[in-house]
């Protein structure tokens, strides 16, 4: 009960302050105000939700390997995540030395507040019917959001996966590295101890994030450098989470 009724609040903090926040962004926008600026709203709203997330569910989240990251401020870089839950998409732009740009659907842009703020902020939205123009649409903005300095941040298994298990990884975020040149950072993380997948009630506990070498992408094949992020997130699952997976623990190459 008592998990419920803190679930419950935290809700109602990140629905009570979205809408301030999604408003600023939007009359930002009207006014000329430029898009780091509007990026700085949405991401103080990231940023409170997970002290929320905090001080109300008693979830805390700890990091390692961020001497990996790129140095420099127009160091590109695509991060490819391992997705649990929500907890990660909101951890990510609070916690990152860079603004980021998420992959998402089209979709999403009509949920009122949340849709109308990101459709404002420079991120890649598309049309996932149109695969080929999508992928298009991915790589000509992605280029130039990366030499702006803003790294792009994409999962790879495409959805919410329950914890111990493991999705598809797709090719796209890979084949926009190639295609740009940047290198590849995975990133494993273990929400899903504290926040499962699509669910309401929230438990204590610390989330681990877990950040991988950079992985070159210049002359490789896509589905070679996909299947390498697949295995460094998958076996880096294993060892942060060992109580969620039956087979052996896999390690790192």
């Amino acid at each position: 009960m008592i998990a419920f009724l803190r679930s419950v609040l935290h809700m109602a903090v990140m629905a009570l302050s979205i809408v301030p926040c999604a408003l600023l962004i939007v009359l930002s926008a009207a006014v000329g105000v430029g898009a780091a600026a509007r990026y700085k709203v949405a991401q103080f709203w990231l940023w409170l939700s997970i002290q929320a997330a905090r001080v109300i569910l008693g979830i805390e989240y700890r990091t390692q390997g961020f001497e990996n990251l790129p140095v420099g401020q127009t160091s590109p870089a695509i991060l490819l995540v391992k997705h649990q839950s929500t907890y990660e998409t909101f951890l990510m732009p609070a916690i990152m030395p860079h603004p980021l740009a998420y992959v998402f659907k089209r979709e999403l842009l009509y949920v009122p507040f949340f849709g109308w703020a990101i459709g404002l902020l420079d991120m890649v939205h598309i049309d996932r019917s149109q695969r080929a123009r999508a992928f298009a649409k991915v790589v000509e903005q992605g280029k130039a959001l990366l030499e702006k300095g803003v790294w792009v941040i994409m999962f790879p298994e495409g959805t919410r996966i329950p914890r111990g298990q493991r999705g598809v990884y797709k090719s796209g975020g890979a084949r926009l590295a190639i295609a740009t040149g940047a290198p590849v950072i995975p990133i494993a993380v273990t929400s899903a101890t504290c926040w499962p997948r699509k669910a309401f009630i929230k438990y204590p506990g610390v989330v681990v994030v877990s950040v991988g070498a950079p992985i070159p992408s210049i002359g490789r094949e896509a589905d070679e450098l996909t299947k390498q992020v697949e295995q460094w997130i998958e076996s880096e699952m294993h060892r942060l989470d060992p109580e969620a997976y039956a087979e052996p623990v896999l390690t790192n190459a």
